[in-house]
């Protein structure tokens, strides 16, 4: 029973552990990379329409229009003052490698939860966690 009970301590605090350093370490992940990967081109307002026209988009999302019958998609950065302006290919390609980057994120997460479980058993405890030790005493 005792066994039991330190054997789900261990895991809890191998999961909480987990998810705290995960959080922490991940972070929220940068658009502009995937965007400028995908084939978005940075663009800054350079005359006043295209002032009016950054100034209304909605920051750090991806905004569908059209502008002269073609579909076009842009994103704000408005640290940086400028929009990444693409095609329907940028951003299928940019939901691609948005599908790859969460698929590589859940991977590391499951191997660092995989890798913490296993701690307590093939660590540095050894293989029993909470087992005591046997004392011989001689006469």
């Amino acid at each position: 029973m005792k066994r039991i009970v330190i054997l789900l301590l261990a895991l809890s605090a191998a999961v909480c552990g987990v998810l705290s350093s995960g959080c922490a370490s991940m972070g929220a992940p940068s658009t502009e990379p995937l965007l400028s990967a995908a084939g978005f081109v940075s663009r800054t307002p350079e005359n006043p329409k295209q002032q009016n026209l950054y100034n209304q988009l909605p920051p750090y999302k991806v905004h569908r229009a059209t502008y002269q019958g073609k579909v076009i998609y842009a994103y704000k950065d408005e640290k940086k003052g400028l929009a990444y302006v693409g095609n329907e290919q940028a951003y299928q390609r940019y939901q691609q490698l948005a599908v790859q980057r969460r698929i590589a994120a859940d991977n590391y997460a499951a191997a660092e939860m995989s890798r913490d479980a296993a701690y307590g058993w093939y660590g540095y405890y050894g293989p029993y966690v909470g087992a005591r030790p046997v004392v011989i005493i001689r006469r």
